[in-house]
């Protein structure tokens, strides 16, 4: 659906218009439905050859397109008719296929309620059709036999185009309340008392977003990068620069605060504040004991569009003051025995701002919640990315997959149980003992991949064409089997780097390397994307890292020639020369110095952050894999040092078998020291209760980073004044990353090392130091400790207001600077 608001046009295809709903609809999302278009095509080539056979004259998927009016609005209708038949003087027939999963024949009165859509598609044909008067024909055909039925349109069938026709008209007007609201859009300041550097941000990323399309916003953590998204956010909305605005991060308690937040800034909807709408995962909505997603297995989605109507959970969209928690969304669920997700399904076009996880804009299997509501048009929408340096790495997880053999072995025997003699069952044995029969390895051997893909292949197919009883399996099986042609589409669709390899045995893993092109193809939709976090990294390898820009290339590949301030000053011998050189247009733009930058980045000022850290690289040591061990004891003493100038210390670690090492080393030079070890595989509420405690109890605390406790919490600051950070945090040498860095070979060694182990190391290190210093009078010492610090590569990846200002080379020099001098 396509709005051209002034003008009141509304552009759209037959089908949609015949399938739009305000309430429920069956998108033909899931295995069933996958299957059902499968056979549907068949059984349409089928008639086809009999239609040809049978009439003279007959034209298969006729265009058309025309124009129907629905009050104040026009709705420019396009489609292609099934068939279109020349009858000579009896006339013409338009003719639509339609496969159903019930036994034909059956009552037309039966036929009219239960598949009225059918019918309005219909009807609209023979509407659009300029060229003389027609009838129409509808032509059921029962899915599993091809047994027809053809039911005739009638007169009465046009009460059911002109009902679709005024539920078209109800959506565009709510529509049109919703922008009509955000033009007399209420807000407050996101700061009451603005912090210096807070003054004018919003105002400043507006001026960055009319430079460029792709905004990055790096801000200290404790800046206030929600309040600041949000402000600027609701004044696009206001000035009618957008329709709506998507805010995501990865974390539930960050959506929470998103939320929060806005119901701060913002009066009630009906007093003139945004329609605001929190989107949770599906199986949160579920109000069954066990979360099986199919319609066989669900009472709350099976039927759920005839319940609809009656149900009165229209309130949540239509009212303004009703409660959007999922403890209410849940409660009104259960009451009228409908699917809680399919409230917020249904609710979500008329919201101005939808907040929820990545997925729901860059995971295949998720983004269709977005991208598939009415009315949703991506270039009108603002898109807003919090903890933005998160992003690659979860888009990726979501192009990866793992495959179980035994997972595979117990979804087969069920299938077996239920298609006992299928060519589905038989395949399905052989891609288990396949899965099974796989050892550990670090790359999957070409002809393995080659037999993995083949029987990918041949399991799509044939789970798209066979009749699953999806009710008789259990929620993980349906999980397992349908992930098949989940997965048999994404190797289609996206050509991503992928690892093959077997992480253990019979566990087959496909794990993406770099999402950046099908993230750069997504983000180019939106009119608009800004990407806020506290450690972006060098922006234009941030920008290739999400598909904005070319990775780049290898620095003896890049045009060599000296070239003047115009290229029109070149010599003819420099032309030349610059000529052999250019392989794209992007070349010559960057050559000539035209080529506008990737991201338009604005730095929010922090002034209170000049001069808060002390920071210094002790030269005395190497932290490296090979050579920590060795100085374990040169880093239990100065943590003890550093407990005895300031407690609660906190030492940051690349890994908890380093941690765990210092740990037992501290215990044996000073057993009465209170020591706090990071315990592992904790929830976030979890971390902050044990973080509370261990502040308040212990004197030194032992932290991994890159984990929730250097990233995600905000008790730090103001209260850990001393700290060491042990190392760069580089990622583990593995089979992915070596992977990863072949991938990134085009590059060149130097830059393939930086964006596989370098920037994701010391995007680490800067996360855990930002959660020293939040706020004005927050001041730290940080202790870089480990010789690779003192290197330009590294040093220049740190914050710059986190860049040591002195070396140390000997122990009196680690005490001299730990010793506290009058100011």
């Amino acid at each position: 659906m396509e709005i051209e608001w002034e003008a009141r046009h509304v552009r759209m295809s037959v089908g949609e218009f015949a399938d739009f709903t305000l309430g429920p609809r069956d998108g033909g999302e899931g295995p069933a439905g996958a299957w059902r278009a499968q056979i549907g095509t068949h059984w349409h080539r089928q008639l086809q050859v009999q239609a040809a056979a049978e009439f003279g004259t007959v034209e298969f998927e006729v265009p058309v397109e025309g124009r129907l009016p629905a009050g104040r609005w026009t709705l420019a209708l396009s489609g292609r008719i099934d068939q279109l038949i020349h009858r000579g003087a009896a006339g013409t027939a338009v003719r639509e296929i339609k496969t159903v999963t019930r036994p034909l024949p059956e009552g037309e009165e039966v036929l009219r309620r239960d598949y009225p859509a059918y019918f309005a598609q219909l009807a609209a044909y023979v509407a659009l059709r300029g060229d003389g008067p027609a009838r129409g024909e509808l032509v059921f055909v029962e899915i599993g036999t091809g047994l027809t039925q053809s039911v005739a349109l009638t007169g009465a069938d046009e009460l059911l185009l002109q009902a679709q026709l005024a539920r078209v008209q109800e959506f565009l007007e709510l529509r049109w309340r919703a922008r009509e609201r955000l033009r007399d859009l209420r807000f407050h300041p996101a700061f009451a008392r603005p912090r210096p550097g807070q003054e004018n941000v919003a105002e400043a990323l507006a001026q960055r977003a009319r430079q460029q399309r792709f905004v990055l916003f790096e801000a200290p953590t404790g800046f206030g990068k929600t309040g600041a998204l949000l402000e600027f956010a609701l004044g696009r909305l206001k000035a009618g620069a957008f329709d709506r605005a998507i805010y995501l991060t990865g974390k539930a308690t960050g959506q929470i605060q998103v939320a929060r937040t806005l119901a701060a800034m913002t009066p009630p909807t009906a007093e003139g504040g945004a329609a605001v709408w929190l989107v949770r995962p599906k199986p949160e909505h579920c109000v069954n004991q066990e979360f099986h997603c199919v319609r066989e297995a669900c009472r709350f989605l099976d039927g759920v569009e005839e319940r609809w109507n009656a149900s009165g959970l229209a309130r949540f969209y239509l009212l303004d003051d009703q409660p959007r928690d999922l403890a209410s969304l849940r409660a009104a669920g259960l009451d009228a025995r409908i699917c809680p997700y399919e409230i917020t399904r249904a609710a979500l076009p008329f919201n101005d701002v939808w907040i929820g996880d990545y997925n729901y804009v860059f995971a295949p299997g998720s983004r269709g919640l977005f991208w598939l509501q009415p009315g949703f048009d991506a270039a009108r929408t603002l898109l807003l990315v919090d903890e933005a340096h998160n992003l690659p790495g979860r888009v990726a997880d979501a192009y990866s997959h793992a495959l179980s053999g035994a997972e595979a072995r117990t979804a087969g025997a069920l299938l077996a149980s239920v298609h006992p003699m299928s060519g589905l069952a038989r395949t399905w044995e052989e891609w288990s003992d396949f899965l099974l029969g796989l050892k550990e390895c670090r790359r999957l051997d070409p002809d393995d991949e080659g037999a993995a893909r083949d029987l990918l292949g041949r399991l799509s197919g044939q789970i798209r064409e066979t009749a699953i009883d999806y009710g008789a399996l259990t929620p993980r099986a349906t999980e397992v089997v349908w992930q098949i042609p989940s997965l048999a589409d994404d190797l289609a669709e996206n050509e991503l780097p992928r690892l093959w390899w077997v992480r253990k045995p019979g566990v087959l893993s496909l794990t993406c390397l770099d999402a950046a092109p099908a993230m750069g193809e997504t983000l180019a939709r939106y009119g608009l994307a800004v990407f806020a976090t506290a450690t972006p990294g060098p922006t234009r390898d941030f920008a290739a890292s999400c598909g904005l820009v070319e990775a780049g290339r290898p620095e003896d590949d890049a045009p060599s020639t000296p070239l003047p301030a115009k290229l029109g000053e070149l010599s003819k011998r420099q032309t030349k020369a610059l000529a052999k050189s250019l392989r794209s247009g992007s070349d010559l733009l960057r050559a000539s110095g035209a080529e506008e930058p990737p991201l338009a980045h604005l730095a929010a000022e922090a002034p209170w952050r000049v001069g808060a850290y002390d920071a210094a690289v002790d030269l005395r040591v190497d932290t490296t894999f090979q050579h920590r061990s060795h100085h374990a004891r040169t880093t239990a003493l100065t943590l003890e040092l550093l407990v005895a100038s300031g407690p609660p210390a906190v030492g940051f670690f690349p890994s908890y078998a380093y941690a765990e090492m210092i740990a037992a080393e501290l215990s044996a030079l000073n057993p009465g020291l209170r020591l706090g070890l990071q315990p592992r595989a904790l929830g976030l509420a979890e971390q902050s209760a044990w973080m509370e405690s261990a502040l308040n109890e212990c004197a030194l605390l032992l932290l991994v980073l890159g984990s929730g406790f250097s990233e995600g919490i905000d008790l730090l600051g103001g209260r850990v004044t001393r700290a060491l950070v042990a190392g760069p945090a580089l990622p583990e040498v593995n089979a992915v990353q070596n992977a990863r860095l072949a991938a990134y070979a085009p590059l060149g060694r130097e830059a393939a090392v930086r964006r596989t182990y370098q920037i994701p190391g010391m995007q680490k290190v800067n996360q855990a130091m930002g959660r020293l210093v939040r706020a004005p009078g927050q001041s730290a010492k940080v202790l870089l400790h480990c010789r690779r610090f003192a290197e330009s590569v590294y040093a220049e990846l740190l914050a710059p207001a986190c860049r040591p200002a002195r070396m140390i080379r000997t122990d009196e020099e680690l005490a001299e600077w730990l010793t506290p001098h009058p100011p």
